[in-house]
């Protein structure tokens, strides 16, 4: 009988995910590396099977799935720790789901990892909680409104309420910092080219009369909207979390990119980073996030900038979305409601109407 495992099932986005997923009557196999808090956890949900894995033994990855099941990782940061669990789906013939958000890995998945996955038949969905979910479902929305003048697409990520940098996870703020030292991309002329994190900042109209700045970032709709409509031109994805520190990062960004062509300077900044800003530290309550709203934006351009259509989707906090987007396309695979194989989006997943449905469900709406 095929399953849904849950791997890092004891880290911040792992226990938000296992809650949602007994909450929806699942019973998942929940798998981490420290045996004692998985039991203690497994307990409290119900008395849920356990597996212990960690992914400085691959193998033991690799016996958590076989063919037909559906593996789910919240084990991050995905650039040191995502590969183990990404061999072991493709490996087992099961499908795979995670909660990346790092640009880097997601490329990795599309442009190196769907090629296999597509030879074994299963499907990979890579960044499928807030991030970025949301705007592959507000940019896919927009598109089928905008019709087939659309041309380029943009979409804007925000956090309303009183979020901040000490309402993110241990896990959210290693991956961050990761990811400022690495190589980023979008989406123009037509294809992925490289540009580095942040190298624009633009002002987002996030309420009537106030705007809020946000920074370039790569995410997954620069891979997943241009399916939808083979005459885009230009997805660009900008991140509005940083409020003032917006420019600071853009700064901190282009050094980096320097920096980092010297020999040596990346692997010591990257040690330096894991030592400072363990992932496993937890994160906000469910009081401290119950204020924070996500909010994001898609707008649709002509060939001649002329804005075709926008989108608003707001909703609850992110962390709570990516728990409740992973539960539910976990139990949706399972059930058979993949509509490819490959490295594929949301959209192209599940089915925008099947998407758009299911994100109604959990509070994320058009406003």
């Amino acid at each position: 009988m095929s399953r849904i495992v849950l791997f890092g099932a004891t880290g911040y986005t792992g226990d938000l995910t296992a809650r949602e997923m007994v909450r929806r009557e699942m019973t998942p196999v929940l798998a981490a590396r420290n045996p004692q808090r998985l039991q203690e956890l497994a307990d409290e949900l119900g008395g849920l099977e356990t597996r212990t894995a960690d992914v400085g033994d691959p193998a033991s990855v690799r016996a958590l799935v076989e063919r037909g099941d559906v593996l789910v990782s919240t084990v991050g940061p995905f650039l040191r720790w995502g590969e183990p669990a990404l061999e072991a789906a493709i490996g087992a013939g099961a499908h795979y789901l995670d909660s990346t958000g790092e640009g880097t890995f997601i490329r990795r998945v599309f442009e190196e990892y769907g090629p296999r996955a597509e030879r074994a038949d299963v499907g990979l969905l890579t960044a499928m909680g807030y991030d970025w979910v949301p705007g592959n479902l507000a940019g896919a929305l927009a598109l089928r409104d905008a019709g087939p003048e659309a041309r380029r697409v943009e979409l804007a990520y925000f956090n309303t309420g009183p979020a901040s940098a000490s309402g993110m996870s241990g896990g959210t703020r290693a991956s961050a910092a990761g990811m400022a030292i690495e190589p980023g991309y979008t989406f123009a002329g037509g294809r992925i080219v490289e540009e580095r994190g942040a190298r624009r900042l633009q002002s987002f109209e996030v309420s009537p009369g106030r705007s809020r700045p946000a920074v370039s970032v790569g995410s997954s709709e620069q891979f997943t909207l241009p399916r939808l409509r083979p005459e885009l031109l230009e997805v660009d994805t900008y991140l509005g979390w940083f409020g003032p520190a917006s420019r600071p990062l853009q700064a901190f960004s282009a050094a980096g990119a320097v920096l980092t062509l010297v020999p040596g300077v990346k692997g010591g900044i990257q040690a330096l980073a894991a030592r400072l800003i363990p992932g496993s530290t937890g994160g906000p309550d469910a009081e401290a996030r119950a204020p924070s709203r996500a909010l994001v934006l898609a707008r649709v351009f002509d060939a001649g900038g002329r804005e075709l259509t926008a989108v608003r989707l707001e909703g609850p906090n992110g962390y709570d979305l990516t728990a409740d987007f992973l539960a539910w396309g976990a139990e949706t695979a399972l059930a058979g409601g993949l509509q490819g194989v490959g490295a594929l989006g949301p959209v192209d997943g599940f089915g925008l109407d099947t998407l758009e449905s299911a994100a109604a469900g959990y509070g994320l709406k058009r406003g």
